[in-house]
C-alpha cells in the first residue's frame, strides 16, 4: 500500500551503450530521402540521428523531469510510476490525466503549472487541480506483468486503486486520448460513483459505425466518419495490425535498435501531429528515449494484442463528460454518435493541434479542462 518517491537516474552506462549503437548503425541500402509514401523519410531520419548523437542531451532532460514529484507504488504486483503534483489554489479537484500510444506520460508534463497553479496565468485559484500522471503498465517507468491481460479495463481497475486507495481521493475527474481515452472510459462505466467527470480527446476506433450492416440507414455526420475512418484504416493502420496480432516479433528489432525503435515513432509523430503545432524535437526525442532507456516498446506494443483479444464489452456512461477535439486529429468521433454514448456537457473544438493534443496546444488543451471544470461546478 506504500507510495515511495522515485527519481530516473538512467545508467551512464545505458548512455554509453545508446551512444555507441547511434555510431554504428546500419540504415536500408535504398533509403527513400524525399517523402512519407513508404514510410519514414529518409533525409528527415538522418538529421535527427544526428541531432540525438550530438546535440540531444539526457542529463539536462533527466534534471528537468526531476523537478516534478514522481513516485512508485505497487499495484497488482506492477509497480506504477506516477507524476503527483498537488494544486496550489483551495480545495483543488483531483484528476487524473492516462496517456497512449506512442507517446508517454509526457504527454502532459507541460500542462502541469497551468493547472496547479492558475492563479499564476491569469486565472482564478479556485480552478487548480491536484495533477496525477501515471505512466501506463509496460510503458515510461511502470512495470509489467504477464501473468494475467493488462487492458483498458484492467487498467482502469488500477487507476482506481491509485486514486482512491493510495491517494485518497474518493472523487476525481479522469482525462486522457488515445489508449488513456479507453482507460477513462473504463473508469466512468465500472466506477461511476467515483467520477466527477471525464474529459476525452478522441473515443479510438468506433467499430459500430464502420461495421453497420446498413451503411444507407447511417446520419450523413455518422457516413462521412466512416468513410474516413475505412480510408485511415487502409492506409495508416498498419502498424495496429502488427501489434494486434505480432508485438513480440516487432519488439525483437526495435529494442536492439536505438534507430529502428526512433523510426517507427517518428513516423507517427509526423503523421498524427499538425504540422503547425508547437511540438518539438527536444520532446521527441525526450519520449523515444524514455521508450530505449526502459526497454519497453514490448510491452507498450503488447496492449493493442490485450485489448483487441480480452476487452469486455462497454456500454452508455452517464457521468459528465467533455470532449476536446483537435482539428488535425485522427477519426474525430461524431457529435451525434458521442451524444448517444456520453452524457456530454461541453464540446470543444481546436482549430491548433493533432493527436498529441496537449503537447501541441496546450493552451487550448487546458482551456477546455477549464471550462468543463466549471460546467461540473454548474450542475
Amino acid at each position: 500500500m506504500s507510495v515511495r518517491p522515485f527519481t530516473i537516474a538512467v545508467p551512464a552506462s545505458d548512455l554509453e551503450d545508446l551512444e555507441d549503437r547511434l555510431k554504428k548503425i546500419r540504415l536500408p541500402e535504398i533509403l527513400e530521402r524525399n517523402d512519407w509514401d513508404r514510410g519514414i523519410n529518409g533525409k528527415y531520419l538522418l538529421e535527427v540521428i544526428d541531432y540525438w548523437k550530438n546535440t540531444y542531451d539526457w542529463r539536462k532532460t533527466e534534471k528537468e523531469l526531476n523537478s516534478l514529484h514522481h513516485f512508485k507504488t505497487s499495484i497488482s504486483g506492477i509497480d506504477v510510476h506516477f507524476i503527483h503534483e498537488r494544486g496550489k489554489g483551495p480545495n483543488s479537484t483531483p484528476i487524473i490525466l492516462t496517456h497512449g500510444w506512442p507517446d508517454s506520460f509526457l504527454r502532459y508534463t507541460n500542462i502541469i503549472p497551468m493547472l496547479t497553479d492558475p492563479a499564476r496565468f491569469g486565472r482564478d485559484s479556485k480552478d487548480s487541480f491536484d495533477v496525477v500522471i501515471p505512466s501506463l503498465p509496460g510503458f515510461g517507468f511502470s512495470g509489467y506483468s504477464c501473468e494475467t491481460s493488462i487492458n483498458k479495463e484492467t487498467i482502469a481497475d488500477m487507476w482506481l486503486e491509485l486514486m482512491k486507495n493510495r491517494l485518497g481521493y474518493q472523487k476525481f475527474i479522469a482525462a486522457g486520448g488515445d489508449i488513456g481515452s479507453g482507460v477513462t472510459r473504463y473508469l466512468s462505466f465500472k466506477y461511476p460513483q467515483h467520477l466527477l467527470g471525464i474529459h476525452l480527446t478522441d473515443v479510438n476506433v468506433i467499430r459500430e459505425l464502420i461495421e453497420a450492416t446498413d451503411a444507407k440507414e447511417l446520419s450523413s455526420e455518422n457516413r462521412l466518419y466512416v468513410e474516413e475512418a475505412n480510408s485511415w484504416l487502409h492506409n495508416e493502420a498498419g502498424y495496429m495490425n502488427i501489434q494486434e496480432t505480432k508485438p513480440q516479433t516487432l519488439a525483437i528489432g526495435l529494442s536492439d535498435s536505438p534507430v529502428g525503435l526512433a523510426a517507427w515513432i517518428l513516423e507517427k509523430f509526423h503523421s498524427w501531429r499538425d504540422p503547425n503545432s508547437k511540438l518539438s524535437l527536444e520532446e521527441i526525442l525526450t519520449n523515444i528515449s524514455i521508450y530505449w532507456f526502459n526497454n519497453n516498446i514490448s510491452t507498450a506494443a503488447r496492449i493493442y494484442y490485450e485489448n483487441s483479444h480480452f476487452l469486455h464489452p462497454i456500454g452508455r456512461t452517464d457521468v459528465p463528460t467533455g470532449f476536446c477535439l483537435f482539428h488535425a486529429d485522427m477519426l474525430l468521433p461524431p457529435k451525434e454518435w458521442a451524444e448517444n454514448h456520453f452524457n456530454v456537457i461541453h464540446w470543444a473544438n481546436v482549430s491548433n493541434g493533432g493527436h498529441f493534443t496537449s503537447m501541441e496546444n496546450p493552451e487550448e488543451y487546458t482551456e477546455s479542462l477549464f471550462a468543463f471544470h466549471r460546467r461540473l461546478d454548474q450542475l
